[in-house]
């Protein structure tokens, strides 16, 4: 299956972009829907009036821009997640999984609609608005009349039910239900197999691509909500994609045997990849770094992306915890080529780790020298060969562009950004030599 189209509109110029369409069909084990809020869910349609959320073009005086319908219906992938249960490609993962129509299996809905029991669908609901404003918002039964009241705070509309999107915390365990899993829903290595295509994530990236119907800057969206820069959106996003990658480590198991962590949370390029009769040094995925962490050639490895990210970003915001860090990754990737109990165990304590410091980098002042120093060290490592799997380097990527993004630079950096993606090409093409050279012959720029 070919790779997304990676173009990405800014209030500039486009830039090469991560397209938000890994949701093309999330297979997930039944009973299992994404919301589970006490609230009916009233339907899309109860939003979509002109004098509502519908209307044609922005507000000049209300509090929120009133066009929100119409950018979800016409630019939001979202809107077309149901539709694309119906594409030859779904209904054929679906007959290879034997789960009859993808349309109306609840392992699809769960993550392609807003799937929630009958006795929570409001007269107007309809599955096959796809995932909908409910889906991210709540179920709307207590706050859909009174939400644009006259004095009417978001405090208090959170109090009736309406989920807190403006937290960013909130935010990304939200998204992360379907785009990465949870312990009861999950895109298994065997639901990958009949077709299902791998999935990646970055909070900031994919909210700013949804695209937004809102504009954060706005002084009434801050007085209303609160602000919170986007460096830590991003931070936050590695830091909660880290965590609910942990969770299901110690709770998805193969369904054969049960010895491992599921297939699908190893790195799918450590298998599937091509291998040259005699590959150059430049060009080989197992290498002596790997070997100085304690694996195996040749043994499946367990997906370190994101700690990788906050790797980088401790040794500018905290050096101190970087050594610890370090020594609980890679104790996790040697438990991972171990068996089930050691790699419970090294998830747990890594999770543990994690936690004890969440509140404190989440909220934690960054500079902009510090997020250019972030950013550098990420092109660097790249430059200098130390990202050898593509997953590293597909989100390294990602977050590079984040950064730069806050900083105002992409402008200046758009030709650089996009040799950097063809250097990255797709999962079935990148080399990371390739990758690496495009990464030095940009390096200095960044």
């Amino acid at each position: 299956m070919a790779p997304p189209a990676r173009r990405r509109q800014t209030e500039q110029q486009p830039v090469r972009r991560f397209a938000v369409v890994a949701l093309l069909l999330l297979v997930l084990p039944a009973g299992a829907a994404v919301v589970t809020d006490a609230n009916r869910h009233m339907g899309v349609a109860t939003c979509s009036a002109s004098n509502c959320h519908g209307k044609a073009e922005k507000s000049r005086s209300a509090r929120v821009w009133l066009t929100e319908y119409r950018i979800w219906r016409t630019q939001d992938y979202h809107s077309r997640a149901y539709k694309t249960l119906s594409s030859p490609a779904s209904q054929l993962i679906a007959q290879k999984l034997g789960i009859g129509s993808a349309q109306s299996s609840p392992l699809c809905l769960d993550c392609h609609a807003s799937n929630v029991a009958i006795a929570k669908r409001g007269p107007k609901f309809q599955v096959a608005d796809g995932v909908g404003c409910e889906s991210c918002h709540g179920g709307a039964e207590r706050w859909l009349d009174s939400h644009d009241n006259e004095g009417m705070t978001y405090a208090e509309n959170v109090r009736n039910g309406m989920y807190p999107t403006a937290d960013p915390v909130a935010r990304a365990q939200l998204c992360l239900t379907c785009h990465m899993g949870t312990a009861n829903k999950f895109a298994t290595h065997r639901i990958m197999g009949a077709g299902h295509p791998r999935l990646y994530f970055e909070v900031e990236n994919f909210t700013i691509n949804q695209p937004p119907h809102y504009d954060d800057r706005d002084p009434r969206y801050r007085q209303r909500k609160g602000e919170v820069p986007r460096v830590n959106l991003w931070l936050i996003g590695q830091l909660e994609s880290a965590s609910r990658y942990l969770t299901l480590v110690q709770s998805r198991y193969l369904e054969t045997g049960k010895l491992l962590p599921e297939f699908a949370l190893y790195d799918c390029q450590g298998c599937h990849h091509p291998v040259e009769t005699t590959p150059t040094a430049g060009e080989m995925r197992w290498t002596m770094a790997r070997q100085a962490q304690g694996l195996v050639a040749g043994g499946p490895r367990l997906q370190d992306q994101h700690f990788r990210m906050l790797a980088t970003a401790a040794a500018v915001i905290a050096p101190a915890d970087l050594p610890s860090l370090t020594e609980q990754v890679n104790g996790l990737l040697r438990a991972g080529q171990a068996g089930r109990e050691q790699t419970t165990r090294a998830a747990a304590s890594l999770d543990a780790w994690l936690a004890a410091r969440r509140n404190a980098w989440s909220k934690r002042a960054i500079s902009t020298e510090q997020v250019r120093a972030i950013r550098k060290a990420l092109v660097r490592d790249a430059a200098a060969g130390r990202v050898q799997d593509y997953a590293t380097a597909e989100i390294g990527l990602i977050s590079v562009q984040t950064l730069t993004i806050f900083l105002n630079d992409e402008q200046r950096l758009r030709g650089e950004l996009d040799r950097l993606y063809a250097g990255l090409g797709g999962s079935a093409t990148f080399r990371p030599g390739a990758y690496a050279a495009a990464a030095r012959g940009v390096e200095v720029r960044f």
